[in-house]
């Protein structure tokens, strides 16, 4: 099951809360990442997804694999101020970003965050932007190589702390 089999489309309303279960799985089941009830707001932020794209230039992209299965969701960021996270990200201008990259178990290593990725990529150059802005965590080693495989560089004055959670900040520049 490779990643060409899947499609990237935008969420439909009728399919936030499959995507924000399968938000709150895939960060639940991370190994060092807080739990629900150490990081209740943010598992509530993801269990309540489709509220992102209630914002201006905010949308929620899915990988849907050929028998409709949703398998990864991304929340896409057109205009950094509503990002919605620590630090100095909401203040970057001519930038776009991705938060909440989910793959679920079953599909994991098999390209869906890496075709994720990409999207949101091709789709901050087409808007023009000169910078793609993410966010990691040590707990999020596979990611994290990924990304930087991809391109993206550490950018310290990004980094926040998250109750307790140190969060790093990358960028990829977009020519």
């Amino acid at each position: 099951m490779s990643a060409l089999k899947y499609t990237v489309r935008e969420v439909k309303p009728e399919e936030f809360t499959v995507v924000g279960n399968l938000m709150v799985e895939v960060y639940s089941q991370i190994d060092g990442f807080p739990k629900k009830k150490e990081q209740p707001n943010y598992y509530n932020t993801l269990n309540n997804i489709g509220e992102f794209t209630l914002k201006p230039k905010v949308k929620v992209f899915v990988a849907v694999s050929g028998n409709n299965s949703i398998d990864g969701a991304v929340v896409y960021f057109g205009d950094m101020q509503y990002y919605g996270s620590g630090g100095s990200a909401t203040k970057e201008t001519n930038a776009a970003g991705f938060r909440l990259l989910a793959v679920s178990n079953k599909t994991r290593g098999k390209g869906v965050g890496k075709l994720l990725t990409n999207y949101c990529i091709n789709l901050a150059k087409k808007e023009n932007k000169k910078e793609l802005i993410i966010h990691s965590t040590k707990s999020m080693q596979i990611a994290w190589s990924m990304y930087e495989k991809l391109g993206f560089k550490k950018s310290s004055n990004l980094d926040f702390e998250q109750v307790d959670l140190k969060v790093f900040g990358f960028r990829l520049r977009l020519n």
